[in-house]
């Protein structure tokens, strides 16, 4: 840390010099494990049973099958009935049932040093039957503090803004402290490949260029983004055929 790394060049590639303020903070791989061991860690590894953040110590949980309902939200036992009722994240859904599409139990709390939740999207991809791939971004959960809903572009309007920039802090005056949710394919095509993951995004908090000028009490260009909204994204759950 230092006054001058934003403006500093991080590095060349290619002909192209990254300032130091166009680089983001390091983040974290969270392990689901049965316990907390070399082996068990290594097994969750494996089966691929892991999510990323950018920062923020969420916890987010992940399950697809053919056989949640919209009540199984309200359960408090969400791990158990994931397993019961589906595979987890990083896991492989067999060929559908004649007549079902794939269902999805999403999960995700804050992290209490963090910001609120803003909402959590559903991010799918496919082959069509010409080879070429496609993605769909879904948003499937929000916190309705402020009330919004999505527009007839089915885009979700933005959760709103509390960050003091001179400050360097917000308020968790918006967003949530929770989401949960059971959310269906509406576009299933049960004869194409797929994959789902989930992503979890935080309201909007102060980047570590807002930190950095209060800390050295200096102002930096026009050009540096002084927030962000933090985010976890989940191992995929692949969908094949057969």
């Amino acid at each position: 840390p230092s006054p001058e790394r934003w403006s500093e060049n991080a590095f060349d590639f290619e002909g192209r010099t990254v300032k130091g303020w166009e680089l983001g903070a390091s983040g974290y791989t969270a392990v689901w494990a049965m316990a907390n061991t070399r082996e068990a860690l290594w097994d969750a590894m494996k089966r691929k049973e892991t999510y990323g953040t950018t920062g923020p110590r969420m916890t987010v949980r992940f399950f697809g099958g053919y056989d949640f309902v919209a009540a199984d939200a309200n359960s408090r036992e969400l791990g158990a009935l994931g397993y019961q009722k589906g595979v987890p994240m990083g896991g492989d859904l067999k060929a559908a049932p004649a007549g079902k599409a794939p269902t999805f139990l999403l999960a995700a709390a804050k992290d209490p040093m963090s910001g609120n939740l803003d909402r959590i999207q559903v991010v799918k991809g496919w082959v069509d039957k010409a080879g070429k791939t496609h993605e769909k971004i879904y948003d499937v959960a929000w916190s309705d503090t402020p009330k919004r809903k999505p527009g007839t572009n089915g885009k979700l309007p933005p959760v709103g803004n509390t960050v003091d920039v001179k400050n360097a802090t917000w308020r968790n005056s918006i967003g949530a402290t929770e989401l949960i949710t059971v959310w269906k394919d509406p576009a299933f095509d049960p004869t194409l490949r797929a994959f789902y993951y989930a992503r979890v995004i935080e309201i909007p908090t102060p980047r570590w260029t807002a930190f950095d000028q209060v800390r050295f009490n200096i102002k930096m260009g026009p050009e540096v983004p002084m927030t962000l909204q933090e985010r976890a994204f989940t191992s995929p759950i692949w969908y094949s055929p057969s």
